[in-house]
């Protein structure tokens, strides 16, 4: 049994005599309004609140949560008021126990409302103040280490709840310790027979692991010192609840459960390419297991988490899980950000963004760099999930979205055909357009229709990655399906006019020779690259006719125009395709000296666009191919250019002067005055290319009024327009 000392001890290296002080307060008031009240087990009640508070000692909470650890159950379970508690204790300390009592005195008609109420209302709770979480889950816990003196059905009821709720959170809060133990307490309640059996398996087997963990460990830390690397070898036993999961999920035995201990090179030094280092000292031990490498180095997680993952072939030919960090990275991972955050909670809160963990990670973050506790929890008074919401379903089930997420998002995180078929939602009862932003406490439904289908405009609304890869999945397939239709449509024209029938050759065994040639392996195939733009019906044509020169005895096609005159497209080069159309696109007229993308549009050829185009993110990505300027190009071509200088009489026919001057064309020109007594003049100028344009910048920039000179896409004209 914990005692007030043990507490006052412990606390006494980051509190003040004030604080502690409190803390006393709050204890001998606690003793009295619970004295002669005793808990199943038999002991008196003040174990209880004395466990909760030692808990929250432990975590070098501040005085006020260490208070409430010792009170929070005095409004709840004895006379004491809420205005009783803010007298002698502080406003700081009757809002925490408020807290803890709303959450504690709500009553439920089953226990699945009980838990979608109580998780909603534990969000709200931390959005108000995190430390009302803190105390919870250290109640929570104690609870749980107490919990035989419950029947059967209670047992279950309390270890199920904290399963789904308490653990997660603890893991949420980076609080790994408590997050085990609370795990591994309900996974006995829940199945005792698993849990006395994995128990039993675990501790026959515990000193031929610890000697197999000795000499790995041995192994490692002898050759990173061989290669001049200073650091640590770590060896981490999983606990009881993550190795029954694993044989679970993965339908094995326990003998089959390999990596029972994950290992841990942590070095000294802060250089990501120590780690590196290591890690190919360790491929050079042992055979690393192909595809489970994961660099969250170069690529870190969303959350920060920074560290190498591989799992290799060790001794004895057991496979062998090894992460490597520096310990700046081992320090931001255990304190909050988990490194297996993900794959570790198949229940986890969903989302791509997870920048609300980064702030659950600071919670004990920002406790090792302030000294004063009190500065520590003013930091922590802000709400927790500021660019997370938590929206219900029409069963009460509570479901997380990131920050601007919407009933799309919402149709596909039940199911694929839900969001397919989703053609509006309600949102509390009432109709809104799929374009409705969530908000926390909102109540969800989806109204579906069979039949219906995606629309490409819902990548604009949808937020979670899982909404946007299937309506992105279902868009090209469709895109696919109609690509087939056309090239086989532009295939029977080219044939017929050759007068050769398409069907006969779809048949032949020369049509595998070209299905080889373009590395395909299907008709479906064939039309697909047809209707896309990427192979032309002329070529096809050709593999067939024998007594024309072949495609492949062709000389390389720099730019060739199936419409308009040849010198028009002329200064492309396109790596892999011959005999297709090239067009500029006007978005961003693209000249000689820009960086440039090919993009295969349907039925209109290859349009050449600059690399910085602001159309492109917009674009599907699979359709882009390489494109280069050729030193053959000769024309000229169209840019758009916005003059801004001082209101003065003539300084439109004088900036055309000097355009003039340079041999440049102007093909249009237009002047607008805005209200600061500045004028705007946009050229649409024909140029050679990027050379002759940065000649001309400079010339213009030389008049006196001039202010800036820039050249502009179309789409950023309109913009500086309607300014």
């Amino acid at each position: 049994m914990r005692r007030i000392t043990d507490i006052l001890d412990k606390t006494q290296e980051y509190l003040t005599p004030g604080e502690q002080e409190l803390i006393e307060k709050a204890y001998i008031f606690s003793a009295a309004v619970h004295q002669g009240q005793v808990r199943l087990s038999g002991e008196p009640y003040m174990t209880h609140p004395l466990e909760v508070a030692g808990i929250l000692a432990d975590m070098e909470l501040d005085a006020a949560s260490i208070a409430t650890g010792l009170l929070h159950d005095t409004v709840e379970d004895t006379l004491t008021t809420l205005e009783q508690v803010e007298e002698l204790f502080g406003k700081d300390v009757a809002f925490l126990v408020d807290g803890l009592t709303k959450i504690s005195k709500i009553t439920f008609s089953s226990q699945e409302e009980r838990q979608a109420e109580n998780f909603r209302k534990m969000i709200l709770a931390m959005s108000a103040d995190i430390r009302i979480l803190m105390v919870r889950l250290a109640d929570r816990t104690h609870n749980m280490r107490t919990l035989e003196f419950h029947t059967p059905d209670r047992q279950r009821y309390i270890a199920q709840e904290t399963m789904e709720l308490y653990a997660p959170l603890a893991n949420r809060l980076g609080i790994y310790r408590m997050q085990v133990e609370l795990e591994d307490i309900a996974f006995r309640y829940l199945d005792y027979e698993a849990y006395a059996d994995l128990a039993k398996r675990i501790s026959a087997s515990r000193e031929k692991r610890h000697q197999y963990t000795r000499e790995v460990k041995r192994i490692i830390q002898e050759k990173i010192d061989e290669y001049g690397l200073k650091g640590v070898v770590e060896g981490r036993a999983k606990h009881f609840w993550s190795i029954h999961k694993k044989m679970h999920e993965q339908k094995i035995d326990f003998d089959e459960v390999y990596d029972l201990t994950a290992f841990r090179i942590i070095l000294d030094s802060d250089k990501e390419k120590d780690c590196y280092e290591a890690l190919s000292i360790v491929h050079a031990l042992w055979i690393p297991v192909p595809r489970r490498f994961k660099d969250y180095i170069a690529m870190p997680k969303a959350n920060n988490y920074r560290s190498l993952h591989t799992t290799v072939i060790g001794p004895y030919g057991q496979r062998v899980e090894i992460q490597i960090r520096t310990k700046e990275m081992h320090g931001w991972a255990e304190e909050g950000i988990a490194a297996h955050w993900r794959y570790k909670e198949k229940r986890a809160l969903p989302g791509n963004d997870e920048e609300q963990i980064r702030k659950l990670r600071e919670l004990l973050e920002v406790q090792q760099d302030l000294k004063n506790p009190r500065e520590f929890m003013t930091n922590l008074k802000l709400a927790l999930f500021p660019d997370e919401v938590y929206v219900f379903t029409p069963g009460g089930d509570v479901r997380s979205f990131p920050k601007g997420a919407t009933p799309i998002d919402f149709a596909y995180s039940i199911h694929t055909d839900v969001g397919h078929s989703c053609i509006g939602a309600k949102v509390n009862r009432s109709i809104v357009p799929l374009k409705y932003e969530l908000k926390n406490g909102d109540a969800v439904e989806i109204i579906t229709q069979a039949g219906h289908h995606p629309s490409k405009d819902w990548l604009k609304y949808a937020v979670t990655s899982r909404a946007r890869s299937k309506i992105k999945s279902w868009v090209k397939a469709e895109e696919s399906k109609k690509s087939i239709s056309l090239g086989r449509d532009l295939l029977e024209k080219e044939f017929r006019k050759n007068s050769l029938k398409l069907s006969s050759v779809i048949k032949s065994d020369e049509i595998r020779e070209l299905y080889n040639e373009l590395s395909i392996n299907s008709q479906d195939d064939l039309f697909a690259l047809v209707g896309y733009g990427r192979v032309s019906p002329k070529k096809v044509v050709h593999h067939f006719i024998h007594d024309e020169i072949s495609v492949s005895e062709r000389p390389p096609v720099e730019s060739v125009a199936k419409k308009g005159k040849r010198e028009d497209y002329q200064g492309i080069l396109i790596t892999g395709i011959e005999d297709i159309m090239v067009r500029f696109a006007h978005c961003c007229d693209p000249i000689p000296g820009d960086e440039i993308v090919g993009y295969i549009t349907r039925g209109r050829g290859v349009a050449i666009h600059t690399a910085n185009c602001e159309l492109l993110p917009n674009l599907d990505a699979e359709r882009f191919v390489d494109v280069s300027w050729s030193a053959k190009a000769s024309q000229t071509y169209s840019v758009n250019m916005v003059v801004t200088c001082k209101d003065k009489k003539g300084i439109l026919a004088e900036i055309s002067s000097v355009i003039s001057s340079l041999d440049v064309n102007i093909s249009s020109a237009r002047v607008d005055t805005s209200r600061d007594l500045r004028v705007n003049c946009f050229f649409r100028l024909d140029v050679t290319g990027l050379r002759q344009l940065n000649t001309l910048t400079s010339s213009i920039k030389q008049i006196k009024e001039v202010i800036s000179v820039e050249r502009v896409q179309k789409a950023r004209e309109h913009s500086r327009q309607s300014d």
